[in-house]
């Protein structure tokens, strides 16, 4: 009798112990799979905010490469406005210019007073000063090769000073702005010597 209730006994430990260890390997297993899930959601949000993080660099690099585009198109086009107007405003000046070149090479022909001629002079190398500051430049075109990209040929002409194709009279100056043609030198362009022509007719 008193070995069947130690072995009714043994066997209630060994079902709570069996319980004990079941429910401890249950809990654990519950401890672990919270912990799993508890990575999974940290993992999740890290990696969307690096995606996040990822797509704020790209629109940062693209808002950066756009305003660069922006801030070089506004330099770039107000360039181009101030040369347009100072284009404008010279083309507006250069027949003034060539009256008063004219006038002046009258009144040298003319022999005038000395101090009056020497008077329009000085003004003249003044108002060539201050166009030269704006970038302007003369287009040189008595003695040189007719240059269709510089050079307005107005008609051909024998000269016994020029060989054919040789500017051999200027009508009208031609200017320069910068690298930029302002305005074409109207010129005469020798034919050559008239005997070499006749010669060859």
């Amino acid at each position: 009798m008193g070995k069947k209730k130690t072995d009714d006994k043994d066997l209630k430990e060994n079902a709570v112990l069996a319980e004990e260890e079941q429910a401890d390997k249950e809990a654990t297993e519950v401890e672990e799979l919270l912990d799993t899930e508890i990575i999974e959601e940290d993992e999740v949000p890290a990696v969307e905010k690096e995606e996040e993080d990822e797509s704020l660099r790209d629109q940062f690099v693209r808002l950066q490469a756009d305003f660069a585009n922006f801030r070089n198109r506004t330099q770039r086009e107000r360039v181009e406005l101030y040369q347009r107007a100072n284009e404008d405003l010279l083309l507006e000046i250069l027949p003034v210019l060539d009256h008063y070149e004219m006038g002046l090479q009258n009144a040298e022909q003319h022999n005038p007073d000395p101090a009056v001629l020497d008077g329009f002079k000085l003004v003249f190398d003044q108002f060539q000063s201050v166009l030269t500051k704006f970038n302007l430049k003369p287009i040189e075109a008595v003695g040189e090769e007719f240059d269709p990209h510089k050079h307005e040929a107005l008609t051909h002409m024998p000269s016994d000073d020029f060989a054919a194709e040789i500017c051999s009279n200027q009508i009208r100056r031609g200017y320069m702005f910068g690298e930029k043609l302002l305005r074409a030198a109207q010129v005469v362009v020798s034919s050559g010597p008239a005997e070499a022509i006749e010669g060859g007719e």
